[in-house]
């Protein structure tokens, strides 16, 4: 049976495959709002965290493989099938065929997009700070279609849907999930 993989062990894995740090702190808020949204739900914040850390492994080496690789490199490792599922449904109708089921799955699915549109929406802030990034401020930006041009708002208001969540109560929990670690992901701000 797969060893359940520390958080230690998911970071020094993610430091392997990944030397950009954008692509580092972009894994560290997908981590901590993966931990929040574990709490609200009573589920595992470590387990949740850890598949948050890794979600995107394979993204800075191999974007062309996005998923696939990463299904492959955790498969090599002995990884537990759930966490390896977990990461690869991120990517449903984008880069991979996997469905997102479970809530945990469900949660990475919306969050992993949102969490780079709070992410410019705060640097645009004259603060620079997620600490008073606010619901109203993402939602406006939502609607600027040139603003994160990159960012997948329909991928975000299917998974809220998905969730059985507002689009309003995603982005609070997920912008608390973000304020946890606004020093290590660079959004304390000025």
């Amino acid at each position: 049976m797969p060893a359940v993989p520390t958080r230690e062990e998911a970071y020094a894995l993610l430091c392997e495959y990944n030397k950009n740090d954008s692509l580092i702190k972009h894994a560290l808020a997908v981590e901590a709002v993966m931990r929040h949204f574990a709490q609200l739900f009573g589920e595992d914040p470590e387990k949740w965290g850890v598949i948050g850390l890794i979600h995107d492994l394979d993204f800075e080496m191999y974007p062309e493989e996005h998923c696939h690789k990463t299904k492959e490199i955790l498969t090599e490792r002995n990884w537990p099938e759930d966490y390896i599922r977990a990461v690869v449904s991120h990517g449903w109708k984008i880069c991979s065929d996997v469905e997102p089921v479970e809530q945990m799955e469900k949660v990475l699915y919306t969050i992993d997009e949102l969490t780079g549109l709070i992410t410019a929406t705060a640097l645009m802030r004259p603060s620079k700070s997620i600490m008073d990034t606010t619901v109203k401020s993402v939602k406006k930006k939502w609607k600027q279609k040139k603003f994160a041009a990159g960012v997948n708002r329909e991928v975000i208001a299917e998974g809220a849907e998905m969730l059985g969540m507002e689009l309003d109560e995603v982005i609070a929990e997920t912008i608390a999930g973000m304020q946890k670690v606004a020093d290590q992901i660079g959004l304390q701000g000025n």
